[in-house]
């Protein structure tokens, strides 16, 4: 009896299998090649097959999923492959992270459309009938510390992101959503969405005011244009780049990018994201 935890060596994954490990749990590697684990837990497994994900599913007590990145119709076979398991394994509990795609703003530029890969796992894992939580968070902190962003905070004391400055956004960092799973996973009392991230929504001021607090330097934001922010990244990402853009020039017609009170992880879980500040002495310690 175990947790499966999908991306349990990046970013997504990492910081709720850490967390499992530490805390004496037993959890395991959801991946291609366990070698790349370094001799902690792992089971092998392969996206494009329902069998190999369902026998790694079945008889767990708790699966935590994300769709990683990549052409989306890849992304749709994932998730329609991992819906299948799981109506198959049957395990005890699924944790779904949206990983950033909108899924509770029905009617807004911001929601995904339903036959995006996101809202085909969503439905399959509703049809399946097991019980499930999705955490949805919104943007992600760690995406300030992008060689492109922090760079200029280091050598010019300027946070540049492509955001209105005054855009408010519910962030939040992987060690919040980690928190949040780590809950989920084990309590099966609350289901259904459960939005991570800060309320109030921060504008770029208080991006900037948290830099300026930890680095104890004065650091000011300013508004980057969705395109600029795009050439900026497309070393890094390739073609991918241009999804990002599409992103943000979405934000640029929106009026904000928050969660909803009611479903926030503050009122169902009771657990509070780090601020920027404490968010970047744990990072950078």
């Amino acid at each position: 009896m175990s947790y499966v935890i999908h991306g349990a060596t990046g970013a997504q994954g990492g910081p709720l299998y850490a967390r499992l490990l530490a805390s004496g749990k037993a959890a395991v590697a959801a991946v291609r090649d366990p070698a790349k684990v370094e001799g902690k837990p792992a089971v092998a497994v392969d996206s494009e097959s329902v069998a190999s994900l369902a026998a790694a599913y079945r008889d767990a007590d708790g699966v935590f999923i994300h769709l990683p990145q990549g052409p989306e119709p890849v992304r749709v076979q994932y998730a329609n492959n991992i819906g299948a398991a799981i109506k198959t394994a049957k395990p005890k509990r699924v944790v779904i992270s949206t990983s950033g795609t909108i899924i509770d703003q029905p009617g807004t530029v911001l929601q995904a459309p339903e036959d995006s890969a996101i809202a085909i796992l969503l439905r399959r894992v509703r049809e399946s009938g097991v019980s499930h939580a999705v955490i949805a968070p919104r943007l992600y902190l760690e995406n300030l510390l992008l060689p492109m962003i922090i760079q200029p905070v280091n050598a010019e004391g300027v946070l540049r992101y492509p955001l209105r400055a005054d855009f408010p956004v519910a962030w939040s960092s992987h060690l919040d959503v980690a928190e949040a799973a780590e809950r989920l996973l084990s309590d099966t009392s609350v289901t259904g969405v459960v939005g991570v991230g800060q309320l109030p929504g921060l504008k770029g001021a208080d991006l900037a005011a948290g830099f300026s607090e930890q680095f104890g330097r004065a650091i000011s934001f300013e508004a980057l244009t969705p395109q600029a922010f795009g050439q900026l990244i497309e070393p890094m990402f390739g073609p991918a780049a241009a999804g990002v853009v599409g992103v943000y020039q979405a934000f640029s017609h929106a009026a904000d990018n928050v969660i909803a009170e009611d479903t926030s992880a503050q009122r169902l879980l009771g657990i509070t994201p780090r601020s920027v500040r404490q968010w970047l002495a744990e990072t950078l310690a």
